[in-house]
Order: structure tokens, then C-alpha cells, then sequence
């Protein structure tokens, strides 16, 4: 069994150990980054959408006197 030094086993391990938590850190910081960005994008959405209702308010507002006028 032994036919390597010990220390390359101990290294081996510890090559499989890190590239492990790097898969893991990796996969956590991709969660984090899309979670942000699923924010920040329902923030945008949600201007837009308040954008939308001023502009039909106006729209209404503007369509009113316009129908009185014509009666």
C-alpha cells in the first residue's frame, strides 16, 4: 500500500479538499450573484411599471376635458 511517502498522500488530499471548496465557493457566490441581480432587476421592473401608471393617468387626465369639451 505504501509506495509513495506519506506526505504525497497528504498532498493528494489536500488537492481533492481544495478543489472541492472551490467547487463549493463557486457555486455559493453564483447563488449570491443571482439572488442580486434578481433584486435589482424586480427594483427596474418595478420603475418601469410606476413609469407606465403616471403615463396613463396623464393620458386619462388629458382625455377628460377633451370629451366634456365635445358635448
Amino acid at each position: 500500500m505504501l509506495l509513495l511517502p506519506w506526505w504525497i498522500y497528504v498532498c493528494i488530499i489536500g488537492i481533492l479538499v481544495s478543489g472541492y471548496m472551490a467547487f463549493k465557493t463557486a457555486r455559493e457566490d453564483k447563488q449570491i450573484d443571482d439572488e442580486f441581480i434578481e433584486k435589482e432587476g424586480q427594483v427596474f421592473i418595478d420603475r418601469i411599471e410606476q413609469e407606465r401608471q403616471k403615463k396613463r393617468e396623464l393620458l386619462e387626465q388629458q382625455q377628460v376635458p377633451n370629451d366634456q369639451s365635445a358635448s
